[in-house]
């Protein structure tokens, strides 16, 4: 194997990790952040603890 394509199979390989890595980190930043469609007003949860009791 020559020298040309040592270094041309290293950079792509090297290249889809980095896709690969970087598909990945988008994909779960996309599931746990909601979207503009997603985005709706929290509902009021009632009052728990101590001050509930009085």
């Amino acid at each position: 194997m020559s020298l040309t394509t040592t270094i041309l199979m290293l950079i792509f390989g090297w290249l889809s990790v980095a896709t690969a890595m970087l598909w990945g980190v988008l994909r779960i930043a996309r599931r746990h952040h909601p979207g503009p469609a997603r985005q709706t007003q929290p509902t009021p949860k009632p009052a728990r603890g101590h001050a509930a009791a009085h």
